[in-house]
């Protein structure tokens, strides 16, 4: 993933709390995706509109963590999430 590359979940996926099972999903059509609290803080801060280096700038902050560090992670869980078509990116 690009710094200027723009994620965005797409049409008919959401993220939910499960209260069931008191954890966050990732819901799609027939399919869901169970986060723990760092996929969570990732997707939370997706919303179409901010870049990936936004976004790595953003948690990076809130975190109290490197920069790379973030993106690294970050990219690599975007990336697997694009895989099985649970987030789009725009270029």
């Amino acid at each position: 993933m690009e710094n200027g590359d723009v994620p965005a979940l797409p049409r008919g996926v959401r993220l939910h709390f499960d209260a069931v099972r008191d954890t966050w999903v990732l819901l799609a059509p027939e399919r869901a995706v169970t986060l723990d609290g760092i996929g969570h803080a990732i997707l939370n801060v997706v919303d179409g509109a901010r870049s990936f280096g936004d976004i790595t700038q953003l948690l990076a902050e809130k975190f109290n963590a490197p920069v790379d560090q973030i993106a690294q992670d970050s990219a690599g869980f975007l990336d697997a999430l694009r895989n099985r078509r649970f987030l789009d990116v725009k270029a």
